[in-house]
């Protein structure tokens, strides 16, 4: 089989390896389509270590091809998606409700850091049973893949901000994992949603979404008109959704006295730091909650976010901006390094 490798720090390329084996308690999944993430870029860069040769992805739906003893819940030839983050469902983080740090800070991020990712043309899941669920047949691939992560996330980000019914939002960026943020505050009742945005093409993806506002952060200061849109009182909750320090403490800035500052942005590249606005936090003491949150997994969720789908209550499919057959899987990770051509999501068929 195929598939796209880290080959070294700012270097990758198509390899070749053997299909792999489950175990007992694992899968193996033949793939269909795959996304690429903007995370996948950053571990290129060097952010998480990875060993070379490693193939790089974990947005991946396909048929499942062979499972191990164990596993009960799949069979071959079943059209299956799985999440990003696979924990094991077992330990401790798994069973306090932490699963996306399973057996660890961050433990549940197995594609690529533990084992091979998934944009290659077979991949393994570990602990099938807890991770994989049945894609509905009313569903394509390209609408299942936005379960895998991008809707996690950006549902997770949203349900960490509390945000009450008809209450006040800021999402701090507008690229998939904001846009999926805005979807979500939209389907979870929020009564404005302020996107924070400075380009053209996803401001619009941003209102076809639900924004009600776009600011655009070169035109002035991001908080002050965020403060003028909530008649000077500050937003109920805000959203990270770039990892940039500049806007997580605008997060804070923006945010009313008991409003919520929820986490998503990945801020691997913003160096050892991030700074809390004293003055804007109360000095400790304004009774604002910071929440943070990796990509949630698991059978059930990646269940209930394909049930949204399949009743066509979200359409994530827009943010897909270009295709890609996999024999141009190269070309497509270049384009998300350099955001070629405005890219936001490259869909790669096999």
């Amino acid at each position: 089989m195929k598939g796209l490798a880290f080959l070294a720090i700012g270097k990758v390329g198509v390899l070749d390896k053997p299909i792999p084996e489950p175990g007992p308690n694992d899968a193996v999944i033949k793939t269909t389509a795959s996304l690429i993430c903007t995370s996948d870029v950053h571990n290129v860069r060097g952010v998480i270590e990875f060993a070379a040769g490693r193939f790089l992805g974990h947005e991946s739906v396909g048929v499942v091809h062979k499972v191990g003893a164990n596993v009960t819940r799949c069979q071959a030839g079943e059209r299956v998606a799985v999440c990003a983050i696979t924990p094991c469902g077992r330990c401790d983080a798994c069973q306090r409700g932490f699963a996306s740090q399973c057996g660890g800070m961050l433990g549940g991020y197995q594609f690529g850091p533990v084992r091979d990712g998934n944009l290659a043309e077979y991949f393994l899941v570990n602990d099938a049973d807890f991770n994989l669920v049945p894609i509905p047949a009313n569903l394509t691939d390209e609408q299942a893949l936005y379960t895998t992560d991008m809707l996690s996330t950006g549902f997770a980000g949203a349900e960490n901000a509390a945000i009450p019914v008809g209450g006040t939002v800021a999402i701090f960026a507008q690229g998939p994992v904001g846009l999926s943020a805005t979807i979500a505050a939209r389907t979870l009742g929020a009564g404005l949603i302020i996107a924070v945005e400075s380009k053209p093409d996803r401001q619009a993806l941003a209102k076809r979404f639900g924004a009600d506002l776009v600011i655009d952060p070169t035109r002035g200061d991001t908080v002050d008109q965020i403060m003028k849109a909530t008649g000077g009182i500050g937003v109920d909750s805000a959203i990270e959704a770039i990892g940039m320090p500049v806007t997580f403490e605008n997060c804070i800035k923006a945010t009313k006295p008991g409003g919520v500052i929820s986490n998503v942005g990945f801020h691997g590249e913003a160096g050892n730091l991030l700074q809390i606005p004293l003055p804007e936090f109360g000095l400790g003491m304004g009774d604002k909650t910071i929440r943070t949150a990796l990509c949630p997994g698991g059978r059930e969720r990646l269940s209930r976010l394909l049930r949204l789908l399949e009743h066509g209550r979200v359409d994530p499919t827009p943010m897909t901006t270009h295709r890609f057959p996999f024999s141009q899987v190269e070309r497509a990770f270049h384009m998300m390094e350099t955001k070629e051509d405005n890219i936001i999501k490259p869909l790669i068929t096999y």
